[in-house]
């Protein structure tokens, strides 16, 4: 009876640590989740505000807008494609790695250009305009470089599969149409009747034999030079003559019939 209590209750508590655990992990999740879509909805809502201000202000301002939605756009992209490409191309872990060490520069120019927008300075941020739109173009390049690197990496992939592809449906298209192909016996013969004597292009033709007869005419002369070598003429069989057809002579006996005794 303990015994059954104490698996009873190993039972109960290994319910409850796996419900407890369950519990933290769909916790976490869902925390992740919330912190994820609030991260989204803050980047489109600032990214909204920078095309804004692009748009609607000028001056230092406007430009320090474009830098920083000029950078923002080409890490994301660049960040999407590479995430995307890393999942089915293993070898651009390295393109990964190399843009996240570019991303810490990013970030720190991103913040940068955040706090100078906030700078009540403004000839002093005109003179630092010319070093912040180098280091913008020179971090959205090296962007730009690995994003369309990938793009042409998985391109050039999608042409090797459709090339292999295109090549395996010729082959059996013209598996199924196996009748419009010309057999190998009907080719060898068409070859050999093609090789015979006489028949070929360039071939003389048989020069008539000459006839006994002058008289024979045109005619004979034709037929032996289409008819070829004259037949031999077959053996006939040998028959016993017949005696009663035999021509007799006078000084000859006539022959008495044999008698037994």
């Amino acid at each position: 009876m303990e015994a059954a209590i104490t698996i009873l209750a190993l039972f109960l508590v290994a319910f409850v640590a796996l419900g407890v655990y369950a519990t933290v992990k769909a916790v976490g999740a869902a925390k992740r989740g919330v912190d994820r879509t609030i991260t989204q909805a803050r980047r489109t809502v600032e990214d909204t505000t920078l095309r804004a201000k692009s748009f609607g202000q000028t001056g230092v301002a406007g430009e320090l807008a474009q830098l920083r939605l000029a950078l923002r756009t080409s890490m994301r992209a660049t960040q999407d494609a590479l995430h995307a490409g890393v999942a089915e191309d293993a070898s651009l872990a390295e393109s990964v790695a190399l843009f996240r060490r570019l991303s810490e520069h990013g970030l720190e120019l991103d913040d940068e250009l955040k706090r100078l927008e906030r700078e009540p300075d403004r000839a002093t941020v005109a003179g630092l305009l010319p070093k912040l739109r180098e280091r913008t173009q020179r971090i959205t390049h090296s962007a730009e470089s690995l994003r369309w690197a990938a793009r042409d990496r998985a391109r050039q992939f999608a042409d090797d599969d459709l090339d292999a592809l295109n090549a395996q449906i010729d082959i059996e298209a013209g598996a199924l149409r196996h009748w419009t192909v010309e057999e190998p016996s009907q080719a060898s013969g068409t070859g050999a009747r093609a090789s015979t004597p006489g028949h070929g292009p360039g071939t003389d033709w048989p020069e008539p034999a000459a006839s006994a007869d002058p008289s024979a005419g045109s005619s004979s002369t034709a037929d032996q030079a289409w008819s070829g070598p004259a037949r031999e003429e077959s053996p006939q069989a040998i028959t016993a003559p017949d005696p009663r057809l035999r021509t007799t002579y006078p000084w000859q006996k006539s022959s008495r019939p044999e008698t037994t005794n």
